[in-house]
């Protein structure tokens, strides 16, 4: 009997709501999966049609976000080795300082693996023009390895929800197509409903415009290749590890 009470308060550590009790609620609510991540935050599983996709809030994997983070990640079904990138001005300013201090007062000959995908990114990939980025020339950046593709994406429903985003905050915010994988990555100091609901809102959309865009224009698409960029292909099991560095 002891070891089952001892059990019993081990499993509710892991998987317990304590401080999330708010996020918990409206994850049952929506019929979503909610799990406490002792020392580390939470995860929520979902579902966008056929589209599963995840929501973890912890500490940040990124040096360009302080604190916590909240990360949202799917796979739209794309197909090729589409490398896309949407960040907020104010970030891509910073990055490429941070870049330019790097490796290049420091006379570092190249940029490794340990360097986050988006900030190789802005060193390898073309911007789209002002005149291309519409409505979201101001607060945004958009780069990639598919201007046709990219700029399909960015039309539309999406570009409303980018704009209604930028107008309601200033943190740190990426939004990153690669290897098959939807990417929402942004600054969030303490997780509540209004704000997890809004970057998941905006998450859907583009998860929804992904597929839409994919069947729209499969011309728009680079070939697949071996010298893909982003880590390892994922399927829903991959998307079990709330400690994806990626």
């Amino acid at each position: 009997m002891l070891d089952g009470i001892k059990r019993w308060f081990t499993g509710s550590q892991s998987t317990g709501t304590s401080g999330f009790e708010g996020i918990a609620a409206w994850a049952d609510d929506a019929q979503y999966t909610f799990r406490g991540v002792q020392g580390e935050g939470f995860v929520v599983d979902g579902r966008l049609d056929s589209r599963l996709w995840r929501l973890e809030w912890g500490p940040s994997q990124r040096p360009y976000i302080s604190g916590f983070e909240l990360r949202l990640r799917a796979e739209p079904g794309v197909e090729g080795d589409l490398q896309l990138l949407v960040m907020t001005r104010v970030l891509q300013e910073q990055l490429e300082k941070s870049i330019f201090e790097k490796y290049v007062e420091d006379v570092q000959t190249r940029i490794d693996n340990q360097t986050p995908p988006e900030m190789r990114w802005l060193v390898m990939f073309p911007k789209l023009a002002g005149s291309e980025m519409g409505p979201l020339r101001e607060p945004y950046v958009a780069l990639g390895n598919a201007k046709t593709w990219l700029v399909a994406w960015l039309q539309g429903p999406l570009s409303q929800a980018l704009q209604a985003h930028a107008d309601d905050q200033a943190a740190p915010f990426v939004l990153m197509l690669g290897r098959g994988r939807l990417m929402l990555r942004t600054e969030m100091a303490v997780p509540n409903v209004p704000e997890v609901k809004r970057c998941l809102k905006l998450f859907e959309t583009a998860l929804r415009e992904a597929s839409r865009v994919h069947v729209d224009n499969p011309g728009g698409l680079p070939p697949p290749s071996g010298g893909r960029d982003w880590g390892a292909s994922t399927t829903h099991a991959g998307l079990d590890s709330s400690s994806s560095k990626s």
